[in-house]
């Protein structure tokens, strides 16, 4: 995998990520990173490059453009940023639960997406991106750190998750919370 691109990509959806467009970004990578996991023989560097690059430009670029659509689209990035978050919360873990068992979580996983955003709009998207952000980071690390797998990685990426949350959600400094007028 490209670490520095998913901790480039991670950094900026914790602080970032309720940019529809940064998030698309994130989303895009980190299905990669689950792809990259399901498919034997993508361990090449360029590869990896290609397949997580490409998906986060991807859905950089289709978060900007359908503006217009954003309601439908804030659904599928929702489903699809979910399914990707159980997949690599299982990749993390470093447990091997077998194909149909991550099929499954990954289907709860979108489901639970959907639902976040469709239910709680600007809060479920930086739920969302918090989450994303801290498996990107993490999952980045572990590639450089493999000692990172497991109990230490998970503990990283719940307190990096919980920090952009509390940052993006305007706990700190007085900002206003998405929910205000502003």
């Amino acid at each position: 995998m490209f670490p520095v691109l998913l901790v480039a990509i991670g950094i900026a959806v914790l602080i970032l990520g309720k940019r529809l467009a940064v998030l698309g970004a994130a989303v895009g990578a980190i299905l990669g990173v689950a792809l990259l996991d399901l498919l034997p023989g993508t361990s090449g560097w360029l590869v990896s490059l290609l397949i997580v690059g490409g998906l986060a430009a991807l859905g950089f670029f289709s978060a900007g453009f359908a503006k217009w659509i954003v309601n439908i689209i804030l659904m599928a990035v929702g489903a699809v940023g979910g399914a990707a978050i159980a997949l690599n919360i299982v990749g993390l873990s470093g447990l091997d639960i077998g194909l149909l068992v991550e099929m499954l979580l990954a289907l709860v996983g979108g489901v639970i997406g959907f639902i976040l955003i469709r239910r709680f709009g600007d809060w479920g998207l930086i739920i969302l991106a918090a989450v994303i952000g801290a498996l990107l980071v993490t999952r980045g690390l572990t590639i450089w750190f493999p000692s990172m797998e497991g109990t230490l990685g998970t503990l990283i990426a719940v307190v990096l998750a919980a920090l952009s949350f509390i940052y993006q959600g305007g706990f700190l400094g007085g900002r206003k919370t998405p929910g205000t007028a502003a």
